[in-house]
């Protein structure tokens, strides 16, 4: 298929704003799914097609949190068991089954965390020294990141604001380290969620590498900003985003 240069030149756009917004928070695929599908991709095609660029943001993400010191390495395999299990079921399901709950789902997903955050904002803020717990202290955040595993895995946008509500609301990490985690969990069910794709080829590789220019740059200097903002800054800016996602829903 034939690619207009003007529309792959937005696409990276939308990938650096998408990179961005998915580092410190989440949605940013209510950018690109429709982006890549304005460049004439079905939706399940572009549905698989934007986990190319959502897997290599999410390593330049994580390689800058660690780099920082503020990735939680011990914590990474108990964390990523439920979410991988999680993402094979909703990659599967989004292979073999129409998008037809997507709308409803996320508008749900993101009207929710907003509430949290103007109602309980401590909730996915956690005082500074506020003790983490693990996963198996916690059985409602495991069963949260099985959740956000297959939400993930069946459409990706807005998967950031449930695994933050599981890693800063249900095991109370700071909302810097649970970025961190967050982008760790993406990298591993997405990559899960790429491999089904493939197999069922719904996957076109041009739009999917030039969109990953875009997220990555975009993530690359989200890292640093969510190093140097504070909390509350994160938080804010979590619940603006919430808020864009809920309107990018509706509209597309």
């Amino acid at each position: 298929m034939e690619y207009d240069i003007v529309l792959l030149g937005v696409l990276v756009l939308m990938g650096m704003i998408a990179g961005w917004v998915n580092t410190l928070a989440g949605g940013g695929s209510n950018l690109t799914l429709p982006m890549l599908m304005v460049l004439g991709l079905p939706a399940d095609v572009a549905n698989g097609t934007n986990r190319v660029g959502v897997i290599l943001q999410s390593v330049v993400a994580v390689r800058g949190f660690h780099k920082y010191g503020r990735l939680d390495t011990p914590s990474i395999l108990p964390i990523l068991v439920p979410n991988i299990i999680g993402g094979v079921i909703g990659a599967l399901a989004a292979a073999l089954t129409p998008d037809v709950a997507l709308k409803p789902l996320l508008l749900g997903t993101v009207l929710t965390m907003s509430a949290v955050i103007l109602i309980k904002p401590g909730f996915l803020a956690p005082e500074p020294g506020t003790p983490v717990q693990s996963v198996n202290q916690h059985q409602g955040a495991w069963w949260g990141l099985v959740l956000a595993g297959v939400y993930g895995g069946f459409v990706q946008a807005g998967v950031g604001f449930i695994l933050l509500a599981a890693l800063a609301g249900g095991l109370r990490y700071d909302l810097v380290r649970a970025n961190a985690l967050k982008m760790v969990c993406t990298l591993a069910f997405t990559s899960v969620s790429l491999g089904i794709f493939i197999w069922f080829d719904q996957v076109k590789w041009i739009p999917g590498l030039i969109l990953a220019i875009g997220t990555m740059l975009g993530s690359y200097f989200s890292v640093k900003f969510a190093i140097k903002a504070s909390q509350n800054t994160i938080k804010w800016f979590l619940f603006a985003m919430t808020l864009a996602s809920c309107l990018a829903a509706i509209f597309f």
